[in-house]
Order: C-alpha cells, then structure tokens, then sequence
C-alpha cells in the first residue's frame, strides 16, 4: 500500500480524537434511553409520554437551532474555540439535569445540554484535517461513532444506572465532556484558520447551502435517518418489556444486534465503491430500512423476533449514518464548510426533537402502528428524493505553483480558484508557493486556472495531478 493509499499519522489522529468527541456529544442523548421512561415515573410530570419524549428530544432541538451560527462561528473564530465553549455549555446543562427534581427542570437541562452545538465545527475540523482521498474514511469513523455510542448506551446504561442512579449518568456525561476539552486542547491537531467570513458573505453562503438541490437531498435524509431512530426507541422497549424481558435483561438483544449490524454494514462503507455503485447502496439503504419498518408490526411479538428486527434496521442505518456526512462534506464549498455542514447538523438534531416527541405522541394515543405508517412515509419520501441525486464526477487533486503572495493574496487568489466551475476545494499556502485544487474532472477547465494565476504574476504550469 503506497503512502497516498494510507491515512498519515496527523489524519488518523485527528479522525480517531473527532470521532471521540463527537460520540460523547451522542452518548449525552443516547445514553438516558434505555432507563429514563422508567426513571421519570419517580419524577413530577414524568407519567406523561409526551412530555418524556420531549425531554429526550429537547436536546435535539436546541442542536438544531444552533447548529448553523456555531457552524458559522468556527469559520469566522476558529474551530477549537467554538469547541471549547460548545463542551462547557454541554457539561453546564449535563450538572443541571443531574440535580433536577422534575420533568421540567430535566427538560431545562436537555435543553442546554443541546445549546453546546458543536457537531458541525467537530465535522468541519474533520473535512479540513484530512484529504480528499481519506475524508470518507473520517467520515466514516465519526458517522460509526453513533452506531458505537448508541450500542455502549443500550448495554451499559442498565447496569450503570442501577450503580450512580439516572442523575449519576447525567453527571457522568458532564465531566466526560470536561475531559474532552482536555482531548481538544492536547489530542486533536491544530489547523491553520485563514478565512474569516463576513456577516454578509455569510448569509450569501447560508442561502447557497440551503439551496443547493443535492445538499437538500442529504439534509432531507439525516433528519428522516435520526427521526425514525428517536421514534422507534420509545417504541421498543416497551415492546422488549411487553413481550416479557425485564428492564435489566434488555441488553441481552441489543448487544447481539449492534454487533451483527456492525459486520455487516462493513463491506458498503470501507470497500472501494465507484461512484455508480454509490447510488445503488445509498438507494438500497434506504429500502431496507422501510422494509424493517414495514415488519416491525409482525416482529413486535417476541424476543427473537424484536433482535432480527433491531439487526435489520441498524445495518442501513449504520451504512447511511456513515455515507451521509461523507457526501456532505464532498459537496460542502470548502471556504464555508462550517455553515453548509452546520445546517446538516441542524436538520439532523430537529429530526431528534420531532423524531422523539412525535414518537411519544403517537405510541400513546395510537400504539405502534402509527409510529411505523408515519416513519414509512417519511422513508417513501426520502426514497423518491434521493432517486435524484446526481453521481459525482471522478475528483482529481492538482497543485500549480504561484507567484510570491502575501497573505491577503493568497485569500483572494483561493477566492478566484474556488469560483471556478468543476473546483471543489481551492487551498493557496503562500509560504510554499503552490495552489492545490480538487477539481471535478467533468466541469473543470485548466485555462481559467491559469488565466487566475497568470493575473497575480508569472504563469505556471501543474506540479502534479493526482486522480482520487
């Protein structure tokens, strides 16, 4: 394996740190699911399924309205700043669910929990630490982090519960996020921040991501991927508990499961896919999540049935879970990567919030046949939608040489390349003197490269080309 077919220490590095932070972000929300219906019995308001379903999914909701100005933020400030203040938050309301002595006051902690936002600076970060050829396999360790915490929440959080008590969990959860601000500071790498975005440019990139049909079609899936999950997790433990496994012994299917959905969710996300096969095993994915949903009613019964069931759902969701953030980040303009995956993030914690509490809603009046007609339709939906995605054209990484450039040039030079049609990312490093594009090879013209370089000096030729 050559040396461009392995990740280098400092992309490994940083994919293994982010994923890290990342999955605490996600063990604070799963975490409470397996124990906190039951819990909440003990507290005011917490016989009421719609509110406990709103308690799970506040911290959803106050992801989702964020998400966008922390994106945002990271590019004009820097992405271990926001991170930083995002785990403090997220630690803060993490203490006051802990010490609540009601419903509501463990919703006033979920929601702040929610208010550290920092998925898309931690998925930005990601995208800006590692190349092009290598993203999908960062994205694809922070995307498997939700499979990961979610099967560690379902295991563990019987047990632990029984040992420090729900608010224990919740206190757990805000000292781990204090010790990732330790990883950040010391773990994850530093990156060179040269753009800092102006408010109005902002807005202009705010309204080309919201926009842009195919980052649409990914938002679309991330909030249906993360709605029937909330959904269906106030759906299934009452149907383990009914079917006659007690609280206690419900890991006993959710470890099996997780595990299988795990090998088998392994050849679609680390083998080499073309990108004719993408469509087919993202479309696919899609089907066999609705094909699950559409069982579920007739698994619901027994034990057995209920591990096939959980097997069936979570390896599509595990393939998507990991190809959604991936193609994101490929379509994602590299100069405001914080903003478009900042909304992707947004639509993905709404689904939480809906996903939950619509679930509660449902599940109490109608049972689980209405959780699984509304998922299946959200997922007819999705199918439709993504059936128009565009495949990407073969990406190629090429590096000119420059001119001597100052700072200030070196921006706008990296301004004029992203503009460019068929550029996907355009990085000019002054000191080196070079300019590395990733083009699509489908729209790309060389001669406007070189007409913007010739226009800062002296014209030059490619250095490299290297296909991806």
């Amino acid at each position: 394996m050559s040396a461009r077919d392995r990740m280098s220490p400092v992309e490994l590095r940083a994919s293994v740190s982010l994923a890290a932070i990342f999955g605490l972000r996600l063990l604070g929300m799963f975490i409470i699911l397996p124990v906190f219906a039951i819990y909440a019995e003990q507290l005011p308001g917490g016989h009421d399924l719609t509110l406990v379903g709103i308690a799970i999914g506040a911290y959803g909701l106050t992801q989702a309205a964020l998400q966008i100005p922390f994106g945002w933020w990271s590019d004009r400030y820097g992405r271990k700043p926001v991170i930083y203040v995002g785990l403090a938050i997220f630690a803060a309301g993490s203490f006051i669910a802990a010490a609540a002595a009601s419903i509501y006051l463990v919703i006033v902690g979920r929601v702040l929990q929610g208010a550290g936002a920092i998925s898309a600076a931690v998925m930005a970060m990601a995208a800006d630490l590692t190349r092009e050829e290598h993203r999908t396999k960062a994205m694809a360790m922070i995307g498997s982090t939700i499979g990961l915490a979610f099967a560690f929440s379902l295991v563990a959080s019987p047990w632990l519960a029984g040992l420090i008590g729900v608010p224990g969990l919740f206190a757990m959860t805000g000292a781990l996020a204090l010790a990732a601000m330790l990883v950040v500071w010391r773990v994850v790498p530093d990156i060179e921040e040269t753009r800092r975005p102006s408010r109005g440019s902002a807005l202009r990139e705010f309204w080309h991501a919201l926009s842009d049909p195919q980052l649409a079609r990914l938002n679309y899936g991330i909030f249906v991927l993360h709605a029937v999950l909330m959904s269906l997790f106030i759906v299934v433990p009452f149907s383990l508990r009914d079917a006659g496994l007690p609280l206690p012994g419900h890991w006993k299917v959710y470890l099996p499961a997780m595990l299988g959905s795990f090998v088998l969710m392994l050849p679609a996300v680390l083998g080499r896919s073309s990108a004719q096969r993408l469509k087919p095993v993202f479309i696919g994915s899609i089907a066999v999540l609705l094909a699950a949903h559409l069982a579920l009613p007739w698994l619901a019964g027994g034990v057995a049935s209920l591990t096939l069931f959980l097997l069936f759902f979570f390896t599509p969701f595990n393939v998507l879970e990991a190809m959604l953030p991936s193609l994101t980040s490929r379509l994602a303009p590299a100069h405001s990567k914080g903003i478009a995956i900042g909304l992707y993030s947004s639509v993905q914690f709404f689904g939480t919030f809906f996903g939950a509490a619509a679930g509660g809603f449902l599940y109490e009046h109608w049972g689980t046949t209405s959780v699984v007609i509304a998922n299946a339709a959200l997922l007819v939906i999705w199918i439709i939608a993504a059936a128009g995605m565009r495949p990407q054209g073969v990406l190629s990484l090429r590096t000119y040489s420059v001119p001597p450039l100052d700072a200030q040039q070196a921006q706008r030079l990296a301004a004029r390349l992203q503009a460019l049609a068929g550029v996907r990312e355009a990085r000019v490093i002054a000191e080196e003197r070079t300019a590395s594009l990733m083009v699509d090879s489908t729209a790309f013209d060389e001669h406007n490269v070189l007409q913007a370089i010739a226009s800062q000096g002296e014209l030059t030729w490619p250095q490299s080309t290297k296909s991806s």
